[in-house]
């Protein structure tokens, strides 16, 4: 089949990324208010795109797959016909918002050019749902236990060799830019106690109450500078770099967006997260269809949500107006993440380099955005452990959607299959090539495509016992600290969508095997034993490093208001947790 090569002209692809200077928004402040479409960055693409996008799908389909032929290259120089790849991986993403009837919310219209023109994971989702944890998972192929990576300060030793290593090793001009944080060593020493300190038997707010703020100019669309600064970057070194490489290379661009934004202000929004847009961006989301969570009343909450939903500052009473604001400004964060990706999209094509090169977008975890009563995450809730997960590229399936179930640990096998690379034995994770690469399509039956569940842990602050997640293609089994003191969960994603009833007394049977398939992966109550003794040593380390004005110190961490109204009442609970004695049995 001949190749037709259509060209879109560099003042259309410059209108694609300005908004019209006289553009005039509102933000909808009410149920059926509509919103009127926008000639600006996202709203053109589709259409403008699908001119080329045909062309670069016969070319894709043209170009051997990755490993075609049933050859590995794994030689030190990578082949010629070796693809480019690259990693675009945002913060806070909510996964479900990539398919209906999220995608109904925002117009996230290069994420949606990556579904129809690449493979997507329904049900891709965190081994973590922090930052660190989460991230360390993703660059070493391993669970979050296997590296010890407990929290935000704990994550993997900046040496540590990460698949971008091997690439480069293996002939790949390697590239980062933005966010990487998955070394040990980074947040603020309030996000080390709090996480050290979760044992101990109290209940103090450790975040401000969650608020939006709206960007005075109505059209501006930069709104994360910083992001935009590091895409400009990426888009750059392609431009003026990748382009002139003999050897293929691995770009990867890591974003804050659509994390909330940590307040400036002091006083009662102290500490708080802050979900931070412009109209311009507010445009995107339809305000109508934004839902509203159901919550459980507090006092039938589970005890671990009642605790995380506490020191989130969420138990007081929110109005349906503020809750469906925080949403909306949320998604609205969604939608410039979505205008970040599409630059890489855009350049890589203007640089005739996308028919060959291997696009990858994912996040390391969701946003609650009031789900359950909070925000954040630190949860095995779906709006939390659930991200995004999509790939285009040279014979990748086009326009497919992967229902079994997979997480951020497969990053680390996929990379190294997509080059070639033979993979190592020791890995958590598995390549999704033979799930998404036409090379596959009709090997149903290949071996160990992907075992059918994923592992997520949990164990840093905001929740205040060790969390394990098994999830299936029907069940999501949640266990906590020793699998005895805490009582688990159970939910059927298929009936409750929104994990609003627990059935795990209700199937007994059900929750045993679950619970015995778990202990198969991940001696559970070991690990979370392996934490207790490593956060008691690490405050004590901290404790004594400040000497005796250490409840000074503490008292001005995030949770100040809490501490300040009783000090002594909670240095002797911290007191009497030191006391306890470390050994599993006693804990």
């Amino acid at each position: 089949m001949g190749v037709v090569v259509l060209r879109v002209k560099e003042t259309e692809l410059r209108s694609l990324r300005s908004p019209p200077s006289s553009t005039r928004v509102e933000l909808p402040r009410g149920r059926g208010r509509g919103q009127r479409p926008e000639a600006g960055l996202p709203e053109q693409l589709p259409v403008m795109l699908l001119l080329w996008v045909a062309v670069v799908a016969v070319s894709a389909l043209a170009t051997p797959a990755p490993g075609a032929g049933g050859q590995r290259r794994g030689a030190v120089q990578a082949w010629p016909d070796a693809p480019n790849v690259v990693l675009v991986v945002s913060d806070s993403f909510d996964g479900r918002l990539t398919f209906y009837p999220g995608s109904q919310v925002v117009k996230l219209p290069f994420i949606n050019f990556m579904k129809e023109h690449g493979t997507s994971f329904l049900n891709a989702y965190t081994n973590s749902p922090i930052c660190c944890p989460s991230r360390a998972a993703m660059w070493s192929g391993l669970f979050t236990h296997l590296t010890e990576s407990w929290n935000n300060f704990k994550g993997l030793d900046p040496n540590y060799t990460t698949w971008m290593d091997v690439m480069e090793k293996h002939g790949y001009r390697t590239q980062k830019f933005g966010k990487l944080d998955y070394t040990s060593g980074h947040h603020s020493i309030s996000n080390r106690v709090e996480a050290w300190t979760r044992d101990v038997a109290f209940l103090l707010r450790q975040e401000g109450r969650p608020m939006v703020n709206l960007v005075p100019k109505k059209t501006k669309v930069r709104v994360m500078e910083g992001d935009w600064k590091n895409t400009d970057r990426a888009v750059n070194w392609l431009r003026k770099e990748a382009i002139n490489y003999t050897q293929p290379f691995v770009l990867y661009l890591g974003l804050n967006l659509p994390h909330p934004y940590p307040s400036p202000s002091s006083g009662e929004n102290f500490g708080s997260s802050t979900f931070h847009t412009s109209l311009y961006w507010l445009k995107k989301v339809s305000y109508d269809a934004i839902k509203i969570p159901k919550w459980s009343p507090l006092s039938e909450m589970h005890p671990i949500d009642y605790y995380s939903s506490y020191t989130k500052n969420c138990t007081g009473k929110f109005t349906e107006k503020e809750i469906k604001d925080i949403r909306a400004f949320y998604y609205a964060m969604c939608a410039e993440t979505d205008a970040m990706l599409g630059e890489i999209i855009l350049a890589l094509h203007q640089l005739d380099l996308l028919q060959k090169t291997t696009v990858i977008y994912t996040s390391d975890h969701g946003e609650l955005a009031m789900e359950h009563r909070q925000f954040y995450k630190m949860s095995m809730y779906e709006a939390s452990a659930h991200v995004p997960l999509l790939i285009m590229g040279p014979g990748i399936k086009t326009n497919l959607q992967v229902s079994n179930v997979v997480s951020l640990v497969d990053i680390y096998p996929t990379m190294l299959d997509i080059a070639g690379i033979p993979l190592p034995q020791n890995l958590s994770g598995y390549s999704l090539l033979p799930l998404s690469s036409e090379m596959f399509k009709n090997e149903h039956k290949f071996k160990n495509l992907h075992p059918p569940w994923i592992l997520s842990e949990f164990h840093g602050c905001n929740v205040n016992a060790s969390a394990y997640m098994l999830r299936t293609n029907q069940w999501k089994y949640i266990a906590y600290s020793d699998g005895a003191s805490v009582l688990p969960q159970l939910f059927d994603l298929s009936s409750d969508p929104d994990e609003l009833t627990n059935i795990a007394t209700k199937f007994p049977e059900v929750t045993s095997s679950l619970d015995q398939k778990l202990r198969s992966i991940i001696n559970y109550p070991q690990v979370s034993a392996s934490v207790h003794r490593y956060n008691k040593e690490q405050f004590i380390k901290w404790k004594q490093s400040i000497g005796q004005n250490y409840s000074d110190v503490i008292a001005n961490l995030r949770w100040h208001q809490d501490w300040l109204k009783e000090p002594r009442k909670y240095e002797n609970a911290i007191d009497q947790w030191l006391k306890i004695h470390s050994d599993p049995e006693n804990i």
